[in-house]
């Protein structure tokens, strides 16, 4: 089975009205200092699931605070037509002193969700959606990890945004945890119809997820090379396919990284 459509830099592989456009974005993080960004054009479907990879410091996680509204970018444009993104990090940011039900009833109020019984059935909703039915009471440090992620995860759904950022959100996981959670973040985002801007270091975890992975050159960065994804989903991390084709790509990365060294 053919895993790839490999496209060039600057190509639009995405024809219907994106999730996210990003236009001619360059980042510069003071006068006269290195650009971290530069140049990136990048289209995000509807639906869609988009990896970033590329060596540490590239800007992957530059990029995503530029969607998510967090920072602006020096040069070019970001449009998210749905109005809002929802950004979700490494670590899962919990408040400890609330309940796993309490952080997520706390997104549904900014969110503007005035009622006390519409809140509470949401996030049991939430809860019940990633798996995590009766944890409403639950405290973080009465969680594993794993389930923080979750709790993170439903929190960030409970914000009703159309786009869904992740950095990294299962690097400090153990490799067991981080495949099981492989399988219920595709499960929510087919359930869901988010689209989805993923952010890793790990071509395998990007392959076994992606509809499309993009690489970014080493700094400043720029879109050096998009692979469209065709292994049909379920995946597995250990499917020959996505063996095959992580080597693949990671022989870009290397290359990446080998010229930004010289």
């Amino acid at each position: 089975m053919t895993a790839t459509i490999e496209t060039e830099p600057g190509n639009t592989t995405v024809h219907r009205e994106p999730a996210v456009r990003l236009t001619g974005i360059g980042k510069t993080f003071r006068d006269g200092g290195a650009a971290v960004l530069d140049g990136i054009d990048l289209d995000v479907a509807p639906g869609e699931f988009v990896c970033l990879l590329g060596a540490s410091g590239c800007g992957k996680s530059t990029l995503l605070n530029l969607v998510a509204g967090l920072d602006a970018p020096t040069q070019g444009s970001v449009e998210v037509p749905s109005g809002r993104a929802a950004l979700m990090f490494q670590e899962a940011a919990l408040f400890p002193w609330l309940t796993a039900g309490e952080n997520i009833d706390l997104a549904l109020r900014l969110r503007g969700l005035s009622g006390r019984r519409e809140r509470r059935a949401e996030t049991e909703r939430l809860l019940d959606l990633v798996r995590l039915g009766g944890a409403y009471d639950k405290r973080p440090h009465q969680l594993s990890g794993g389930m923080r992620q979750r709790v993170a995860l439903a929190r960030s759904l409970a914000q009703d945004a159309k786009v869904l950022l992740m950095d990294e959100p299962f690097a400090a996981l153990d490799a067991i945890t981080r495949d099981v959670l492989h399988e219920e973040l595709v499960r929510l985002w087919e359930a869901t119809g988010l689209a989805v801007l993923f952010v890793t270091h790990n071509v395998r975890e990007a392959v076994r997820l992606g509809q499309r992975v993009v690489l970014l050159s080493s700094r400043p960065g720029r879109v050096a090379r998009q692979w469209r994804i065709d292994i049909p989903q379920p995946r597995r991390i250990e499917d020959k396919a996505v063996a095959d084709l992580s080597v693949e790509i990671t022989d870009h990365l290397r290359k990446e990284i080998s010229r930004h060294g010289r």
